[in-house]
């Protein structure tokens, strides 16, 4: 009988970025590399332990934008040119580093992984949506939903029917891509807001997410803090993050992607090595990119060593060993004085898996692996099989919060961000004004066309990606350009809405650039 549960949530999302007015767009790389770094290894990972009869239980948000991305044939394509690009230079690698036999044996792995990722990715019809709905069917992940366009919640409480609209979209997303209606959400940046809990309600989910402190400063205070969930007054419960458990993971400097053995990540062929020889595999422009073939592992700020798979690999099953016996020694505590089994919820970042930390899904495997075979104190388990078993939780009202900086907010309204809000407040009301005129008179064609696209303009806009890319300074100009375009397109269309003189041309141009969620509804933004 075991004592306690660990609910491992991996939070996979990407902005929506597809130019298909260009040729190659640098920042369509994010995707691309997620899927050779992050999907793929993933799924080999997941498949491996269904065919060795491993029953794990794995919670995994797959965004709106990403499933929408994953879906798309321009960018299907697209990668399908990158990941040949990338084999191509493997085997010339393969070639330039066959006196050096360190570097060579790396050469030889990333070409494995290189073509087990185009198998992988041609196996499933070209959308990896299709794994993870198999992997939902078979029971073992649990896939959850987000906004819309991961549009930041909290900093829309003046403008609550873009708070409805992106839940309601992301719902309606949902249910047509897996067949079913979606358990619960990932609240972007974990942003909560009080009250916008009877806006999940009314969307027929059942459960969400909240940083430590958003239930831990809750009214009134929680009887058993983070390691169970709560109810909300409209009936809907709350999970909250362990902070032991998340930050063994995740901090570069306390958790396992710091270990020395591991991987580096920012030492980069396409950097290292002469231009003449790399400008192929690099951006068009000239603008050397990250190539994903990676030599040293970390070993410290200087003197960097080429990296070792074997040693690595025994890290990473130390580590997992590790993790589980922390969580052990954890339930075991804490199963003592609660009437109830202990949850612990472990949320991170899907892309810190693979993409950041190389040995990520490794890690994972033989994480899943050991608290299968090696223990009987704790149990993977899914939040919705939870409630199941324990339908009886404190009622509380969770405090407002996100995670991020400080925990309030504070890396989506700042200095180098804050100039949005009063752009997107402004348009989300004006789309309030559309619907309310507009709705009543059931229009169709031309006008109903622009109605919708104005919609997704909207959603596109109130991405929390961009705010957070502003303020940590990457990508910069690209953010404020994302803003700016779509505010402008949707602007635009308000204009020739309300003139009743709307551009068709105009019109079909971002319909093609923007055609996110064909089947939208501008009406659901009330």
């Amino acid at each position: 009988m075991n004592k306690g549960y660990l609910c491992i949530i991996l939070h996979g999302h990407l902005p929506y970025v597809r130019h298909p007015e260009c040729e190659e767009f640098l920042e369509e790389d994010w995707l691309y590399e997620a899927i050779t770094e992050t999907y793929v290894p993933l799924i080999l990972v997941f498949e491996k332990l269904l065919q060795d009869k491993v029953d794990f239980r794995l919670t995994m948000t797959l965004s709106p934008t990403l499933i929408s991305m994953l879906s798309d044939e321009l960018l299907q394509n697209r990668y399908l040119r990158h990941i040949h690009r990338l084999i191509e230079l493997a085997h010339k690698e393969v070639e330039r580093t066959r006196w050096e036999l360190e570097f060579q044996n790396l050469a030889q792995m990333y070409l494995s992984r290189f073509y087990a990722a185009r198998e992988t990715f041609e196996r499933y019809n070209r959308n990896l949506v299709n794994a993870f709905k198999a992997l939902q069917d078979a029971g073992n992940i649990e896939i959850i939903t987000c906004a819309a366009t991961h549009g930041y919640l909290p900093l829309m409480e003046s403008t609550k029917p873009s708070v409805k609209a992106q839940v309601k979209v992301a719902v309606s997303h949902y249910q047509k891509v897996f067949g079913r209606k979606p358990q619960g959400i990932w609240l972007p940046e974990c942003g909560y807001n009080p009250g916008d809990d009877e806006i999940l309600k009314e969307a027929g989910l059942r459960y969400f997410f909240t940083d430590a402190h958003g239930v831990l400063h809750a009214t009134p205070r929680p009887k058993y803090g983070v390691f169970a969930p709560v109810y909300c007054k409209s009936g809907i419960a709350c999970f909250a993050r362990d902070l032991e458990s998340s930050r063994q993971v995740w901090s570069s400097i306390e958790g396992y992607p710091g270990d020395y053995y591991y991987r580096e990540f920012y030492r980069d062929i396409g950097f290292d090595l002469d231009y003449d020889y790399i400008r192929p595999y690099i951006h068009p422009d000239g603008i050397r990119i990250n190539t994903g073939i990676k030599y040293y592992r970390i070993t410290g700020e200087d003197d960097k060593k080429p990296y070792l798979p074997g040693l690595a690999q025994e890290k990473a099953a130390e580590q997992a060993g590790n993790f589980m016996f922390n969580r052990q020694r954890q339930v075991e505590f804490l199963s003592d004085f609660m009437q109830k089994k202990p949850i612990i919820v472990s949320p991170y970042d899907a892309e810190l898996f693979g993409h950041w930390w190389y040995e990520g899904p490794m890690w994972l495997d033989f994480l899943i692996r050991k608290i299968y075979f090696d223990q009987d104190t704790l149990q993977m388990i899914h939040p919705s099989e939870y409630l199941l078993e324990h339908p009886r939780n404190q009622v509380v009202t969770p405090s407002m919060s996100s995670w991020g900086w400080k925990g309030y907010s504070e890396m989506w309204l700042q200095g180098s961000n804050d100039w949005i809000y009063r752009h997107l407040h402004q348009a989300s009301l004006r789309m309030t004004e559309l619907v309310k005129k507009f709705s009543p008179h059931h229009p169709d064609g031309l006008l109903k066309r622009a109605l919708n696209q104005a919609l997704r303009e909207l959603m596109l806009a109130q991405s929390s990606d961009w705010g957070f890319i502003m303020g940590t300074g990457t990508h910069y100009n690209y953010a404020v350009q994302r803003t700016k375009d779509h505010i402008l397109r949707f602007t635009n269309l308000y204009e020739q809405i309300k003139s009743n003189s709307i551009d068709e041309n105009f019109l079909a141009d971002i319909e093609y650039k923007d055609n996110i969620f064909a089947e939208i509804d501008y009406r659901v933004h009330q």
